[in-house]
């Protein structure tokens, strides 16, 4: 089985799900956003204040690249990773892309007072994280391999399906190819 690479918004679930399908399939699991903090000694936030988003985003392409290489991973990806060209076509290339999907209510519910969210530290985190779907959700779509929502479901019962998806599918058995498929 070639790795597997979570897509989707913020608050889809990719950490907390990826942790739990590693284990499931007895794959690494690594969290690019937290690889990132690591390499820099500090946060997310702080890197966009210091840096701003494009100093972040090249930080993101650079780790992308190396991470995507690695064999046997889960890896939990940032939800502007595929804004980046460079970006998309390594996720795609090198591996299963999945597509976490969530509403924009639930999302809300998840995310929307999380201090660690640049993106959302504004007045009207709901418009915000619609601006921010509107933008993204024809990228994601491009990209993605499959699609599995989130959406007020058991992380157990989204591996589960993931692992479904993933056999009837088999698009993570052999070359990744671009295409979807949605459950």
């Amino acid at each position: 089985m070639t790795s597997i690479f979570l897509i989707g918004p913020m608050g889809s679930g990719k950490s907390t799900v990826g942790r739990a399908l590693a284990r499931k399939i007895n794959f690494t699991f690594i969290d690019s956003d937290r690889k990132i903090e690591e390499r820099c000694g500090v946060d997310i936030p702080t890197i966009f204040e210091y840096e701003g988003e494009q100093g972040f985003r090249d930080r993101e392409e650079r780790i992308i690249d190396e991470l995507t290489s690695l064999p046997s991973i889960v890896l939990a990806t940032g939800g502007g990773s595929i804004l980046r060209e460079s970006n998309r076509q390594n996720l795609m290339s090198r591996g299963c892309v999945i597509l976490l999907q969530v509403d924009i209510k639930e999302q809300l519910r998840r995310v929307a007072f999380d201090a660690n969210r640049p993106l959302l530290q504004t007045d009207d985190p709901e418009a915000r994280l619609r601006a921010l779907m509107s933008e993204r959700e024809p990228i994601y779509n491009s990209v993605a391999h499959l699609s599995i929502s989130t959406d007020s479901r058991r992380m157990h019962h989204v591996v589960s399906k993931i692992l479904r998806q993933l056999q009837h599918h088999q698009v993570c058995l052999k070359p990744a190819t671009t295409g979807q498929s949605t459950e």
